[in-house]
């Protein structure tokens, strides 16, 4: 019931009933990441999408997939020998929004301040 809820009611828990629809009467499953998101495409393969595990988070796709996703390559990851590259890094969860954000010197976030310079601001003032 709860996840019927979560369906009806947020867009950011897996998937909507909309989504459910549409994969259902058009989709045809790809294949699924390491971190148990579901790949799916339209039988014509004009359109793909993903089906999250938990929240919707854009960050979470892995490399082989986002190329996949983003029509870069026309076969997925598990039809073919897909090794990520030394340079690409694994996922890190998106901060934003958390006490773990980062926040540059001197933003009004941070409990630091900088200093003063007397040429950071001149007011504008009307002639006349």
């Amino acid at each position: 019931m709860k996840t019927f809820l979560f369906q009806i009611f947020t867009w950011w828990n897996e998937q909507t009933l909309g989504t459910r629809f549409f994969t259902w009467r058009k989709g045809e499953f790809v294949g699924t990441d390491e971190f148990g998101n579901r790949y799916f495409r339209t039988r014509d393969n004009s359109r793909r999408w993903v089906i999250y595990n938990g929240v919707a988070e854009a960050s979470r796709i892995p490399a082989g997939w986002h190329g996949w996703m983003h029509h870069r390559v026309d076969t997925p990851p598990t039809e073919t020998e897909y090794q990520p590259k030394a340079w690409q890094k694994g996922h890190q969860p998106n901060r934003t929004g958390t006490a773990y954000a980062y926040r540059p010197h001197g933003s009004i976030l941070t409990p630091e301040t900088r200093e003063r310079v007397s040429a950071d601001y001149d007011a504008w003032t009307p002639e006349g």
